[in-house]
């Protein structure tokens, strides 16, 4: 893997394999949490991606009414957007595109933690963290349950109570021997630094805004822990209930794949 990896190269990569089929957009929901792109591909199946939801949006968007009916290929450039609204449309849609039939994702393992379903892929690597130093990018909801049973820093954009703020990763993921990164990375473009300080770690890409690629791995990515959408309509129910976690008790579930 490269010192640094290279933005651009990685944001192609993304596009281009997106670009590679022709599909159409039905809708697109931003919900407060998650957000879902439905597309209607070539062959006339559907293909459904997620992505974290914005934390800041302006209350006046400039394109709502104007996206469904519109040509994948319009949309996907949207990703490299610095306007965060635009960028996770842009993940969304790229998710739909890329995820839909993924062979990757068809070869994954399934995870299951029925006491909480999001926090499935850290009770997987539970065993294997004892006594390694693990730093884990953004914030998951009772995370601090595994506070007896690995130690672990939690790097988060807006730090709660026990995390650490952006500035932090320069600092602990050279030092780390495990590192759990957040898809949603992709949307907000923090990714490409991460990955940069993480080289010595085994690094975790994981969470619903993951698309599936095996390129992952030339980018310093040993494992991939994504989400396979078992019930789209059910999860366009619950974000636009304004839904959070509850997404992973039924509509999606964790899936793992060493790359």
């Amino acid at each position: 893997m490269p010192s640094i990896v290279d933005a651009n190269q990685l944001y192609r990569l993304i596009m281009d394999r997106a670009q590679s089929r022709s599909a159409v957009l039905q809708h697109m929901a931003l919900g407060l949490s998650w957000s879902r792109a439905a597309v209607k591909i070539e062959d006339g199946s559907s293909g459904y991606g997620i992505c974290f939801s914005p934390t800041e949006s302006p209350r006046n968007l400039p394109w709502p009414g104007s996206l469904s009916g519109r040509n994948t290929a319009e949309l996907v450039p949207w990703l490299s957007s610095w306007n965060s609204s635009e960028a996770v449309v842009g993940t969304a849609v790229v998710n739909a595109l890329i995820n839909h039939n993924s062979p990757l994702l068809n070869k994954a393992q399934a995870l299951s933690f029925s006491p909480a379903p999001h926090l499935s892929v850290f009770e997987h690597f539970k065993p294997e963290l004892s006594g390694a130093k693990v730093a884990i990018i953004g914030r998951y909801p009772g995370l601090d349950r595994y506070r007896d049973h690995f130690d672990f820093s939690c790097i988060e954009r807006r730090p709660g109570a026990g995390d650490l703020p952006d500035a932090a990763a320069n600092w602990v993921l050279p030092q780390a021997d495990w590192v759990f990164i957040t898809a949603s990375s992709i949307a907000n473009k923090t990714l490409p630094h991460l990955l940069s300080l993480s080289q010595r770690a085994t690094v975790v890409l994981m969470g619903p805004s993951l698309p599936w690629l095996s390129e992952w791995g030339d980018f310093g990515v040993d494992y991939l822990a994504g989400v396979r959408i078992n019930q789209p309509d059910l999860l366009l129910q619950i974000l636009m209930e304004g839904g959070g976690t509850n997404i992973f008790v039924d509509s999606v579930s964790y899936q793992l794949l060493p790359l």
